[in-house]
């Protein structure tokens, strides 16, 4: 029996819209806490509900930002390579991140200081591959270096709208070979790379699968500009359920299709600063889609 899936949250007592970082920012357009509030321990519960053990880092006043634990780290094995935030803002929540990893039962792996590095947002497994997206937030010679350290493949694209600013804004593995994506947030070279990459396996099995009497289903589930603008692609995974924001309803038909349970639980008051349920959560142990999490 697979390990329970652990993941890292934090609690919203300190999130609001303090400063503007990215296009969704609005100090004008302030997040509503009581809401928010609500709305995060909706999110708890559907991942709890989903058979998850959540652990809690710690808030603290003044890094509002703290909220998106998808940025503390990227998690491989019992590795925690800690994130460096591009931002100053955001750059005082990585010695809390540090600390929380050390206090955990993590080695602390630092990245090279002379790049930008932030974390699970940025870097992504699908398979024995690690999806790695830069220019907005993360340094594409960043990434090398950690598939060399770690002594992976990884493959860089770059993202060209400021809205989808994090890998995980706009591209979501759901297991190995298998993702959703919104191909606009890429450049060519980058739509072209996930094409060819993500369910490669799947496809050279194609004939088989057909022969088995089921229908090949591509591996890619491309979102809607509305439904990736609602923060489609950015998903909770825990086994075949799968966590998004409100108001993604074409998606969710295209995951039931697959013999996934989609869940839907409004995040909007996160959406006013640029996240949804991804970038609220760490997974600890493994996405679902990395190959090496089972072994």
């Amino acid at each position: 029996m697979p390990p329970q899936p652990h993941i890292l949250m934090c609690p919203p007592d300190f999130y609001g819209i303090h400063y503007e970082i990215n296009p969704w920012m609005d100090m004008s357009r302030q997040a509503e806490h009581a809401v928010a509030v609500e709305q995060w321990n909706a999110l708890h519960a559907h991942i709890r509900a989903a058979g998850a053990r959540v652990s809690l880092l710690e808030p603290v006043p003044g890094l509002p930002d703290l909220v998106f634990t998808a940025n503390a780290a990227m998690i491989y094995r019992q590795q925690a390579l800690v994130s460096r935030f591009r931002h100053r803002q955001r750059q005082g929540e990585e010695p809390y991140n540090r600390r929380w990893f050390s206090e955990n039962g993590f080695e602390v792996v630092d990245v090279a200081e002379n790049f930008s590095f932030e974390g699970a947002g940025d870097a992504l497994f699908c398979g024995d591959t690690l999806y790695a997206g830069y220019r907005m937030r993360s340094d594409a010679a960043g990434h090398q270096e950690i598939g060399r350290m770690i002594g992976c493949r990884v493959i860089p694209v770059e993202l060209v709208d400021a809205r989808y600013y994090h890998l995980d804004t706009c591209f979501c593995p759901l297991a190995e070979g298998e993702a959703i994506w919104f191909p606009a947030a890429f450049d060519q070279y980058g739509q072209r790379a996930i094409r060819e990459h993500v369910g490669q396996s799947l496809r050279d099995c194609r004939f088989r699968v057909r022969r088995g009497g089921r229908d090949y289903m591509e591996p890619l589930i491309e979102a809607e500009q509305a439904e990736a603008e609602r923060f489609a692609c950015n998903a909770v995974v825990v086994g075949r359920r799968v966590i998004t924001n409100t108001g993604c309803d074409r998606l969710h038909a295209a995951l039931a299709e697959r013999g996934y349970e989609p869940i839907a639980t409004p995040l909007d008051e996160f959406v006013k600063a640029g996240g949804s349920a991804k970038c609220l959560t760490l997974r600890l142990d493994g996405e679902e889609a990395a190959s090496w999490r089972s072994h």
